[in-house]
């Protein structure tokens, strides 16, 4: 194997893996690090307990709160990175989420390009994924220079009846965009995923989009791309200057392994992208690589969710529940902030929910769960999250990381969460529950849950409050680059990951052309 590469990615996730894809026809010899292992195809992909209860894919990572209390945090190291286990809802940010937007804690800043720019790259993420949908539903959304690949996942019967009655009380209910192999000509949703598709599990039978099945694996026996698993980055080694990485530093089966390329990319996750770079400190880089701003690791964002199921009196025997949207309290509308996007979750069970929420179920018997999940619609709720530069990743000594952070946009989180109440009330929910009155068992998502991780390297014109340049590219070197959510300025209200790739290809088609 050699030593030496065109380009070293580290990181094979929605933005290193889409990355790997973009720059794999050039030609160039391409090194894909990837920190685990491939995910195992096994019946327990299935197995809810194992998945949500046992914590069978859980990195054993250990992370410490401001506090230094010790934490689990709910990482996935795998080929294909965290979108082994998302729930492949692939939406684009809306055209106002690239400019200033004001919440009740504070300003969620502009990006240093806006949706135009990023458009035509949104369509090409989308077609690589297979992204089942229909522009033109909500009015939220930007243009478009194409339609979707394949038409809207079809609604099984009990979301069809919630998306009329959202229609007939005035709302804009519109088809999720959905990253799954699935041709409905030939079979439905329901055949195609044996499992309900529970956000956080792996898919069995690769039906799911995810950056391995579409990204990676096209890419295996290619003679110009190596993929090294087991390969954890701990540190990148500069030139005498500080502007030119030289030395990749691997930890791979107990051993010290180096290797050099003429572009390094970092997309390992906002949380270990930043460590690397800390970790990576100099004679020329004292606060770490890329890190002359005091930028590096700060403004952490991972958005503010609610899982909420809420409880009908009629069973609701969907399969695949994930296919409905609401953006009707995503924008301001004069009287109101902006509070964020509602989405269908995957169907839950009773697995899920002793996983989720062990504290609310550990009382109740088994069969009591199997009839409440029986019941449920489930929902979840996403508000923005805000970039404040003291919720931050820091590394001690060990390289353990050590993530401050406080909870913004509590009130427009409360308000997403009253509205979505009025909703159900308004659609038969509410007045057909299990219980005696209005009843929501509702998660909220505890710091540990980084799956939407963003913002420790963000990028931006001026060097002294970014890390990267528009072309995700570090201020201070001239060969070190970025490609996954640590660059987001700011975090939007809906899930991160098509921006991630749509901003990979962009970077993949820069990095393409300096090649040449």
């Amino acid at each position: 194997m050699t030593d030496r590469y065109d380009v070293i990615i580290v990181g094979s996730g929605a933005g290193g893996g889409t990355l790997a894809h973009t720059l794999a026809p050039s030609g160039k010899k391409i090194l894909l690090l990837e920190r685990g292992d491939f995910l195992p195809r096994e019946l327990k992909n299935w197995d809810s307990t194992a998945v949500f209860v046992d914590g069978r894919y859980i990195s054993p990572d250990t992370w410490y709160d401001s506090d230094g209390q010790p934490f689990q945090p709910q990482v996935h190291y795998f080929v294909g990175g965290a979108t082994k286990m998302y729930g492949a809802a692939l939406y684009r940010l809306r055209p106002a989420d690239f400019g200033e937007i004001t919440f009740s804690d504070g300003l969620s800043p502009a990006w240093p390009l806006d949706y135009g720019d990023l458009e035509p790259y949104y369509t090409q993420a989308e077609w690589l994924y297979q992204v089942h949908g229909n522009h033109g539903e909500d009015p939220t959304e930007g243009p478009v220079s194409k339609q979707y690949p394949w038409p809207p996942v079809s609604h099984e019967p009990r979301i069809q009846q919630l998306a009329d009655d959202l229609a007939a009380a005035g709302y804009h209910p519109f088809h999720a965009p959905c990253g799954i192999l699935l041709d409905e000509d030939h079979r439905a949703a329901s055949d195609c995923i044996r499992c309900a598709w529970v956000d956080g599990s792996p898919c069995l039978v690769h039906a799911k989009c995810d950056a391995e099945v579409i990204a990676v694996r096209p890419l295996l026996g290619l003679p110009n791309v190596t993929l090294l698993v087991g390969a954890e980055v701990s540190q990148l080694r500069t030139d005498p200057s500080g502007r030119v990485v030289t030395e990749v530093v691997v930890n791979r089966a107990g051993q010290q392994e180096s290797y050099s390329a003429d572009i390094v990319v970092l997309a390992a996750g906002a949380a270990n992208t930043a460590r690397i770079c800390l970790r990576s400190a100099s004679d020329t880089h004292r606060r770490g690589l890329a890190n002359g701003s005091d930028q590096v690791g700060r403004n952490y964002m991972f958005h503010n969710s609610k899982a909420v199921a809420a409880l009908g009196k009629e069973p609701n025997e969907t399969v695949f529940q994930k296919t409905l949207g609401v953006n009707d309290f995503y924008l301001a509308d004069g009287s109101r902030g902006p509070l964020g996007n509602i989405q269908m979750l995957g169907k839950s069970n009773p697995g899920a929910m002793k996983g989720e929420e062990p504290a609310l179920t550990r009382l109740a018997p088994h069969w009591s769960l199997e009839e409440v999940a029986r019941h449920s619609v489930d929902i979840w709720l996403t508000t923005e999250d805000l970039p404040k530069p003291d919720n931050r990743v820091t590394v001690d000594g060990n390289g353990n990381i050590h993530l401050a952070y406080e909870f913004t946009n509590a009130a427009e989180t409360d308000g997403l969460y009253s509205e979505l109440k009025t909703i159900l009330n308004k659609t038969g929910l509410a007045a057909h529950h299990v219980l005696a009155k209005n009843f929501y068992m509702d998660m909220k998502i505890p710091i540990a849950g980084v799956a939407h991780q963003a913002g420790t390297c963000r990028f931006g014109a001026d060097p002294l409050t970014s890390v990267a340049d528009v072309n995700c590219k570090a201020h201070e070197l001239d060969n070190l680059y970025f490609a996954d959510a640590s660059i987001f300025p700011s975090i939007g209200a809906v899930n991160p990951a098509l921006t991630v790739m749509a901003n990979a290809i962009r970077v993949g088609d820069h990095l393409a052309e300096r090649l040449r």
